[in-house]
């Protein structure tokens, strides 16, 4: 099981999938992080059941780090060697642009 696993209004404040499409990449806002060891998952778009929307870097690479699909199911299933996923609290990653969250701007020469 996940730490710190995000529920009520924090996952209804996401917009659903393709809300935002109109939005430029770097403008999107990024409202949950999930990370474990070099890999991180931010989140821009949620369709309320298990598919969410957004970027992912994988152990610290982001020369091939990219916006995609991630299954939330998946994410709270991740353990390696004990470890489980973690969700940032809030009031440590609130709610930001994608252009203003450093892994993401790195990713994307912002």
């Amino acid at each position: 099981m996940m730490y710190n696993v995000p529920k009520g209004k924090r996952l209804t404040d996401i917009p659903k999938l393709y809300d935002t499409e109109n939005i430029q990449l770097r403008d999107k806002i990024i409202h949950l992080h999930f990370f474990i060891g070099g890999c991180d998952w931010y989140i821009a778009e949620f369709n309320g059941k298990d598919i969410m929307w957004g970027y992912c870097i994988l152990n610290g690479d982001y020369q091939n780090s990219e916006w995609g699909y991630i299954s939330f199911d998946e994410l709270k299933s991740i353990k390696i060697s004990g470890v489980q996923v973690d969700c940032e609290f809030k009031k440590y990653f609130p709610p930001q642009k994608a252009s203003k969250v450093k892994e993401i701007a790195r990713g994307n020469g912002y």
